[in-house]
């Protein structure tokens, strides 16, 4: 079975957020949405890391969703 990916982006003024990463890699990514929601440095606060978190979620929840499931919302 090949290996699925999930992309999460969000688009802020001139910086782009782009976030690719595996079902394994889900926790280390909310550790660095927190780490770059605590950056000054970069646009993206704390709202934007809760908002992209949130995705996360759904994205995993979507992924854990039967076959015929998946094929019924397409």
């Amino acid at each position: 079975m090949a290996q699925e990916f999930n992309v999460l982006a969000l688009l802020k003024g001139d910086e782009r957020y782009v976030y690719v990463y595996d079902d394994d890699s889900r926790q280390a990514l909310l550790e660095q949405l927190r780490a770059h929601a605590a950056q000054t440095d970069l646009s993206l606060n704390w709202f934007d890391a809760a908002v992209l978190t949130e995705k996360i979620w759904q994205q995993a929840l979507a992924s854990q969703s039967s076959p015929a499931d998946k094929k019924s919302r397409l």
